[in-house]
């Protein structure tokens, strides 16, 4: 299966690219590791609001960052562990394994705890980021370096085995959104009505929190986990202006996203930025032209617009009233 998809990999979609690098005369794509950058930011922009939406949807939008902060200590134990016993284990394997179990906590805490939602986020997110922390002086900050990558995100770090986890976590998170969208949605919108239906809201709420781990750690590697939460958040609040339906705001959130992310890379490799950081700052422009055009009154602007010939808006609907006519 490896084989395969290196193939797929190098051989077709790396040719492809470096036959697209010709035709437009863009040097960077024809680098394996921009190659690489890009294949794994689209895959980010899907999985990132396909799971998004159904967090945003159920208020728990601060549930990523949590699990993100608890991927940094997933990190932290993998490197601390291969620095102490002499171990070659992968980090972001460590990583999937704690953001895994911290969801369930999450969703334990919740349901048995009687704590608040954001309680105990907040209780979750600041205990993973303090043990990681804790681990990182352990050894005298010896592992502070090896971790920068995955606090911050870095282009050059992407590698094989990161591009192929994120290709497989996508194919996997999607089918699992695919196959269990009907629950999952009546799970989001109303949980006692799912509860009616027979449905297993206990199951599908932590199936949601264990794909938002999944997502969380597959991005770490571009994202950093600082930011990676954005990417499951603010283009969900993107889609949320114009959205007609839940469908809807899942497919505009990923357009939204991939717009983001081909731009935060591009921009990260031109002015030799952090990738994470100008993919979010392309995400979070988008939402402002999103919310200026939805929300900004025309009427209101043209009002302010001086105007050297005709009548204002003002003046044109008092005249119209003066006619006997009437103001919409």
């Amino acid at each position: 299966m490896w084989r395969l998809f290196e193939w797929l990999l190098v051989d077709v979609y790396g040719t492809g690219m470096n036959l697209l690098s010709e035709l437009l005369g863009v040097r960077m794509l024809g680098y394996p590791y921009m190659q690489r950058a890009y294949l794994a930011a689209v895959c980010i922009a899907v999985i990132g609001p396909l799971v998004g939406t159904f967090l945003v949807h159920r208020e728990l939008s601060m549930l990523a960052d949590t699990l993100a902060h608890t991927a940094f200590a997933g990190v932290a134990v993998g490197l601390f562990l291969n620095a102490a016993l002499s171990l070659s284990l992968s980090p972001l394997l460590t990583a999937m394994i704690v953001a895994v179990g911290t969801a369930l906590l999450v969703e334990l805490l919740i349901d048995y705890a009687d704590a608040y939602s954001d309680t105990s986020l907040a209780i979750v997110l600041t205990t993973g980021f303090a043990l990681g922390s804790v681990l990182i002086t352990a050894t005298d900050g010896g592992i502070a370096v090896g971790i920068d990558a995955y606090l911050f995100g870095s282009l050059s770090t992407v590698s094989k085995d990161n591009v192929g986890l994120l290709v497989a976590m996508s194919l996997l998170i999607g089918t699992l959104v695919t196959v269990a969208y009907r629950p999952l949605l009546y799970v989001t919108v109303d949980a006692t009505a799912a509860r009616a239906a027979r449905i297993n809201v206990r199951l599908y709420k932590r199936l949601m929190v264990v794909l938002t781990a999944l997502v969380v750690v597959s991005a770490m590697q571009i994202m950093g986990v600082i930011l990676v939460a954005a990417m499951l958040v603010v283009p969900v609040a993107t889609a949320g202006f114009v959205a007609q339906s839940f469908k809807q705001s899942i497919l505009l959130a990923i357009l939204a996203a991939e717009f983001a992310v081909l731009s935060g890379v591009t921009l990260a490799y031109v002015y030799g930025i952090a990738a994470g950081g100008s993919i979010v700052l392309s995400a979070a422009a988008v939402y402002a032209t999103v919310l200026v055009v939805t929300k900004v009154d025309i009427r209101w602007v043209l009002r302010l617009l001086p105007t050297r010939s005709g009548p204002s808006v003002e003046h044109a609907e008092q005249g119209l009233e003066a006619d006997g006519g009437e103001r919409e």
